[in-house]
């Protein structure tokens, strides 16, 4: 733990991250252990509130980078699978129609973002590609969606 906490504190040194002094204490809780690798890691991680509301302040901007951000993961996974296997499992019968929708969500927010330039309905877009998102991402996990579908219909069944 004091190798990944010293390598930590590198990468901090790198980035520009102030970093404490060595003759420093490091800080203790209350049980007398002191913080862990991921207490830390979790404390450079905040966003303040005009932050963590991006979303709504500028939704085009967001819109492209989590576009972006997508087809980058997409093609990262590519790259660790290829190509080839990759566009296979992608048109695999069982995942068709969540690969089409998750990128048509993705084509429709950056037309959104691009070239509609509307606040609102790239927002959508967004909420629109997040849920096309997740129903992709369960397309891997057996019997993930059926599971999901039974838990939404159970929370919102209107009948007594």
């Amino acid at each position: 733990m004091e190798k990944m906490n010293n390598a930590f504190e590198k990468m901090k040194m790198l980035v520009g991250i102030e970093v404490e002094d060595e003759h420093q204490q490091p800080a203790i809780e209350e049980d007398g252990n002191s913080f862990s690798f991921m207490d830390d890691f979790n404390r450079q991680c905040t966003l303040t509130t005009k932050q963590s509301i991006l979303v709504f302040f500028h939704p085009i901007k967001f819109g492209i980078t989590f576009t972006f951000g997508n087809l980058l993961a997409l093609g990262s996974t590519a790259f660790l699978i290829g190509p080839k296997r990759q566009v296979s499992m992608m048109l695999d019968p069982v995942r068709i129609y969540a690969t089409a929708i998750y990128l048509a969500s993705m084509i429709i927010a950056l037309f959104c973002a691009f070239y509609v330039r509307n606040k609102l309905l790239t927002l959508l877009a967004i909420m629109l590609e997040f849920g096309a998102l997740i129903w992709y991402s369960l397309s891997y996990i057996p019997f993930a969606r059926s599971m999901v579908s039974k838990i939404m219909v159970s929370c919102f069944d209107t009948e007594f």
